[in-house]
């Protein structure tokens, strides 16, 4: 395609050539005006085709980038294109802002509804444990009633032969497999006698003046508290140590006395 184009530019100029040549051949010419019409035309050709010309450089030529020929942009259409696309990125800003906006809003619900349910989570997880532990403290404390009736046959029943001994021995293996299962669970007993009354630990069901035991002391373990952990299952009912100077005994309860924890 390159190689036709300055081929076609050259043949025009040689059929017009061609045809002054013809006319020449049809009327008789004198042979100086042959002559004269025959170096015109090798200077047209001369002027079509320098000397140094060759076909590489007509070639050359034709690869040459044509000339743009579309209209040129008028300002005020530049202004208008340049306007439109001003108003296209403040409008995708707007929206970009809009979504930003939004997706902070989500995150925030998000992460308050995390928090809402970690909390959530954590209440009902200690619900049930709190739920646990109070079922646990119900049953125990059935089971520490028995504990009393096996500790108070122990201190009243007295073996008279060997067939009572075999079946005291029976009723206190019992009793200590109660007890070890006990222990197994978390379950511990009081040791207040000799201890400073503390109302937290203590029921003190009785007064009694000595001078065998300091004032405010723990004369007496009358029935023995139990604790599970640091949760208390049963105070301890206690006689407290009197001075010696007082009324006497005060059966009854005293003030200082503390209610049962379950």
């Amino acid at each position: 395609m390159n190689e036709e184009k300055p081929l076609e530019n050259i043949q025009e100029p040689a059929a017009k050539i061609s045809e002054n040549l013809e006319q020449m051949e049809q009327q008789p010419m004198s042979a100086e005006t042959n002559l004269q019409t025959e170096n015109e035309s090798e200077s047209q050709v001369e002027e079509l085709v320098p000397e140094s010309a060759t076909e590489e450089e007509f070639i050359l030529d034709a690869e040459t980038e044509p000339f743009d020929l579309s209209p040129e942009p008028s300002p005020e259409g530049e202004d208008a294109q340049v306007q439109k696309l001003h108003q296209s990125l403040n409008t995708l800003k707007a929206q970009l802002d809009d979504r930003s906006a939004q997706v902070e809003e989500l995150t925030n619900q998000q992460k308050r509804l995390a928090a809402d349910f970690e909390n959530y989570r954590r209440r009902t997880a200690k619900e049930k444990e709190d739920l646990e532990v109070q079922v646990k403290i119900a049953t125990i404390n059935e089971l520490l009633s028995v504990v009393d009736n096996f500790e108070r046959a122990r201190s009243h029943i007295k073996p008279q032969n060997e067939a009572e001994t075999t079946i005291h021995k029976s009723y206190q293996g019992i009793y200590k497999q109660l007890v070890d299962s006990l222990k197994r669970i978390g379950v511990s007993p009081m040791r207040a006698e000799g201890q400073e009354f503390d109302p937290n630990l203590h029921e003190a069901v009785m007064r009694e003046p000595t001078s065998e035991f300091p004032e405010g002391s723990v004369m007496e373990e009358l029935v023995r508290g139990y604790m599970m952990g640091d949760r208390i299952l049963r105070h301890a009912l206690v006689k407290v140590a009197a001075p010696p100077d007082g009324d006497g005994a005060d059966d009854g309860l005293s003030d200082s006395g503390s209610s049962e924890v379950g």
